[in-house]
C-alpha cells in the first residue's frame, strides 16, 4: 500500500499535519512542498539537506505504519503524474511517479493495454504502492513492483539516477521496493500487455473444506484469494482467470448492492455496532458470513481485481512461506475461538510466486499472505500481537506498509539479501535524508 497521508492545517503558527488514511499515525512537517517538475524535486531534496532537513514523499495515505513519516520535509508528488510514454514494441509504459493507479489503470484501458496484476484497491500513487510491496494474488504473477522494468529517483545528494536490469542493475534490484529508503522515485517504467478479460467466480465455502484443498486451488486458478470471517467456520472464496469472453459485467443493482451496499454501506454500519457492542460481533458475524452467495462475471482487469474500500480500518499482514499457509491459519482460528477477542473483520489470504527484488516479501520463495483487519478506533493490539506470534513463529515477512513490531535484527534473518540492501542504502544516503524513525527501526542505523 502506498506511503501516505492528507493534510490539514491547525492554527496560524503551527506546522501543518499530515495523517494516514486510517488515522493511525500523525505527523508535524517542518514544510511541505508540491514540485511540478523533477527538476523542482531535484532542487527541494538539495535544500533540505542545506537545512539539516530530512525528506519524505508521500503519497495518498494508504500504509499503516509510518514509512513515509517526517518532521521535516514532506513531498507531496502528485502534480508528478501521467503517462510519460508508451512503447508498444517492448510492452511497457512508463508513468510519472504520483500517478495514481486508478488513473493509470484507466488510461491504459483506454490504450488496449493492461498491467499482467494488482492489488485490491487503486487509490495510491504508483510510487507508494511499488515501494511497499503492495501486491494483490497469483499463482504465475507477482506483486506490482515485480512488473517494474525500469525506474528513475532522484538521490540524496540531488542526482537523477536512472535503473534497469542494465543500467545500474544492482539499485534496481533493490529499489523496486524501496520503503522509500534510497531515494524519491519520480517514473516509473512498467512491463503491460493487450487488455484481456478475467472471469471472477466468488462462492461461499466452508473453512475447512478451503484449506484442505488449498494448494489445489492455488494450481488450478490464475488468481486464487478467500476470506474466512472469524467467530466462524465460513469463507468466501474468489478465483479469478483469463477469459475468451465476452464482458459480462455484474449488472448495475447488483453490483451496487455487492460492492457499495453490502462491502461498504451495511459493512460500515455493522463495524460501527460491533465497536459500541463488541458482544454482538460473533453472532453478526454468522449471519452475514451465511449471507454470502456465488456470482460470477467477466470484465477487464483492473474491474475485477480491485473494488471500493470506504470502511476505514487498521491492517497487519505477513507473508509466509506457502507450504505453512494452512497450518499457520488453523493456528490463527484455533487462538481466535479460544480467545475473548472480537473480531469483525474477515481474515484475507492471498498468494504469490517467488521473485527477485531484494526486500520483496516473495523474494525468493513462494508465498502466501495472511492479513488481519481491526475497524478504525477499535483496540486491535491484542489482535495484532497473538496473530503476529503465530505467523512470526512460521518465518514471516511484515508487508512493509502494514502494523507490524519487527526491527532490523529480525528482518536480517528474514532476508538472506537483508545486508545487501543496507549496503546499498549506505552508499547512496549515508547521511540518513531519507531516514524516519520507522526506517530507522525496521533497516538499523
Amino acid at each position: 500500500m502506498a506511503m501516505a497521508g492528507t493534510a490539514g492545517t491547525a492554527g496560524k503558527n503551527s506546522r501543518t499535519e499530515w495523517r494516514n488514511w486510517a488515522g493511525n499515525v500523525t505527523a508535524a512537517p517542518a514544510r511541505v512542498v508540491a514540485p511540478a517538475s523533477v527538476g523542482e524535486l531535484q532542487e527541494a531534496v538539495r535544500r533540505a539537506a542545506e537545512d539539516g532537513l530530512r525528506v519524505k514523499a508521500v503519497g495518498t495515505g494508504h500504509s499503516f505504519t509510518a514509512a513515509a513519516a517526517t518532521d521535516g520535509v514532506l513531498v507531496r508528488p502528485q502534480a508528478l503524474s501521467g503517462i510519460l510514454g508508451i512503447d508498444r514494441a517492448a510492452g511497457t509504459v512508463t508513468v510519472a511517479a504520483g500517478t495514481a493507479l486508478k488513473d493509470l489503470n484507466r488510461a491504459l484501458a483506454a490504450e488496449g493495454l493492461s498491467l499482467t496484476n494488482m492489488g485490491d484497491i487503486m487509490e495510491q500513487t504508483v510510487s507508494g504502492a511499488t515501494g511497499t510491496g503492495t501486491h494483490g494474488t497469483g499463482r504465475d504473477s507477482a506483486s506490482i513492483a515485480a512488473q517494474i522494468r525500469g525506474l528513475e529517483l532522484v538521490t540524496a545528494d540531488g542526482r537523477l539516477l536512472s535503473c534497469s536490469e542494465k543500467e545500474n542493475p544492482e539499485v534496481f534490484a533493490a529499489a523496486r521496493i524501496g520503503i522509500g529508503a534510497l531515494g524519491i522515485v519520480t517514473a516509473i517504467t512498467f512491463a503491460v500487455e493487450p487488455l484481456f478479460l478475467l472471469t471472477a467466480r466468488e462462492e461461499p465455502m466452508r473453512f475447512d473444506r478451503v484449506t484442505a484443498e488449498f494448494e489445489q486451488h492455488v494450481a488450478e486458478n490464475e488468481h486464487f484469494e478467500f476470506y474466512w470471517f472469524p467467530h466462524t467456520g465460513n469463507c468466501n472464496t474468489k478465483r479469478n482467470n483469463r477469459s475468451q469472453g465476452p464482458a459480462a459485467p455484474p449488472g448495475t443493482v447488483s453490483a451496487w448492492i455487492e460492492d457499495e451496499l453490502l462491502s461498504n454501506g451495511v459493512f460500515q454500519a455493522v463495524n460501527s455496532l460491533g465497536r459500541a457492542f463488541p458482544a454482538t460481533i460473533p453472532s453478526i458475524a454468522r449471519v452475514a458470513s451465511r449471507a454470502l452467495s456465488a456470482r460470477t462475471y467477466t470484465d477487464i482487469p483492473y474491474r475485477v481485481f480491485t473494488s471500493p474500500r470506504r470502511v476505514r480500518f487498521v491492517e497487519m499482514e505477513y507473508a509466509l512461506p506457502r507450504e505453512h499457509a494452512v497450518e499457520a491459519l488453523r493456528e490463527l482460528k484455533a487462538m481466535v475461538d479460544r480467545s475473548r477477542l472480537r473480531i469483525s473483520f474477515p481474515v484475507e489470504v492471498r498468494t504469490a510466486p517467488a521473485d527477485d527484488i531484494t526486500l520483496s516479501t516473495a523474494s525468493g520463495r513462494e508465498t502466501a499472505y495472511i492479513a488481519v483487519h481491526m475497524y478504525k478506533g477499535t483496540p486491535y493490539q491484542a489482535y495484532f500481537t497473538a496473530a503476529e506470534q503465530i505467523f512470526t513463529a512460521h518465518g514471516g515477512r511484515p508487508h512493509w506498509g502494514k502494523v507490524h513490531t519487527r526491527d532490523a535484527e529480525y528482518l536480517a534473518r528474514a532476508y538472506p539479501r537483508f545486508g545487501e540492501f543496507t549496503q546499498l542504502r549506505d552508499r547512496l544516503d549515508p547521511d540518513r535524508l531519507f531516514g524516519n524513525d520507522y526506517l530507522r527501526r525496521v533497516l538499523g542505523d
